[in-house]
């Protein structure tokens, strides 16, 4: 892809049920929240507008400062559609392609963001450009050309989009990062133990 700003779509509107009363977005990553280490990477590709619960909520106190356009998602608890189907509703007009980017993957790098945003042919036959494994398993984040996002404002539930990817089978091209980290989210208390324990034995 060119330098064109590519707009990222960041969902951090769920409600971190299985983290048993923690925020898994705001979980400490390097000194900082989790969602604003995400937000953060996603402005080096382009605006960002962030999908978050109804106001008053701590993950907006995590976004101060930042230049990206806080979306409250009054039906969050609908599930991922309703936040797909907000977002891509604002999205400017004429937009070629979006990117789709979960707030709950610690290990997701700058360069991984880059390197998908790179891969985007827009003269191309495909229309998802999809992170993967190492190893070639499908992950996140995703990047959705503008053919799919009538599609995408249509969703309802917590689909989180996989029917448009199902839908666009054949024209996804898969695009792999290093290691496990297109896959790697972190729902639980103990999937945090783990994972920080993992950290201090590098």
């Amino acid at each position: 892809m060119t330098h064109t700003p590519l707009p990222v779509i960041l969902l951090a509107a769920g409600a971190s049920t299985r983290m048993r009363g923690r925020d898994k977005l705001m979980e400490d990553i390097g000194g900082q929240p989790l969602l604003r280490r995400q937000a953060q990477l996603a402005l080096c590709l382009g605006p960002v507008t962030v999908a978050l619960p109804p106001a008053p909520h701590p993950r907006y106190t995590a976004l101060s400062g930042l230049e990206v356009t806080a979306l409250p998602i009054s039906d969050a608890a609908e599930g991922m559609g309703a936040s797909l189907r907000g977002a891509f509703a604002v999205l400017p007009p004429k937009t070629p392609a979006a990117m789709v980017m979960l707030a709950d993957m610690p290990k997701v790098q700058a360069a991984d963001l880059t390197r998908l945003a790179a891969a985007v042919d827009l003269n191309s036959e495909t229309l998802i450009w999809r992170a993967a494994t190492e190893d070639g398993t499908p992950g996140h984040p995703i990047i959705f050309a503008a053919a799919l996002f009538d599609q995408l404002r249509q969703l309802s539930g917590d689909d989180g989009g996989r029917a448009v990817v199902r839908g666009a089978a054949g024209r996804v091209q898969l695009v792999p990062l290093p290691g496990q980290r297109a896959r790697l989210d972190l729902d639980t208390p103990e999937d945090w133990a783990a994972w920080r324990t993992q950290q201090r034995e590098k």
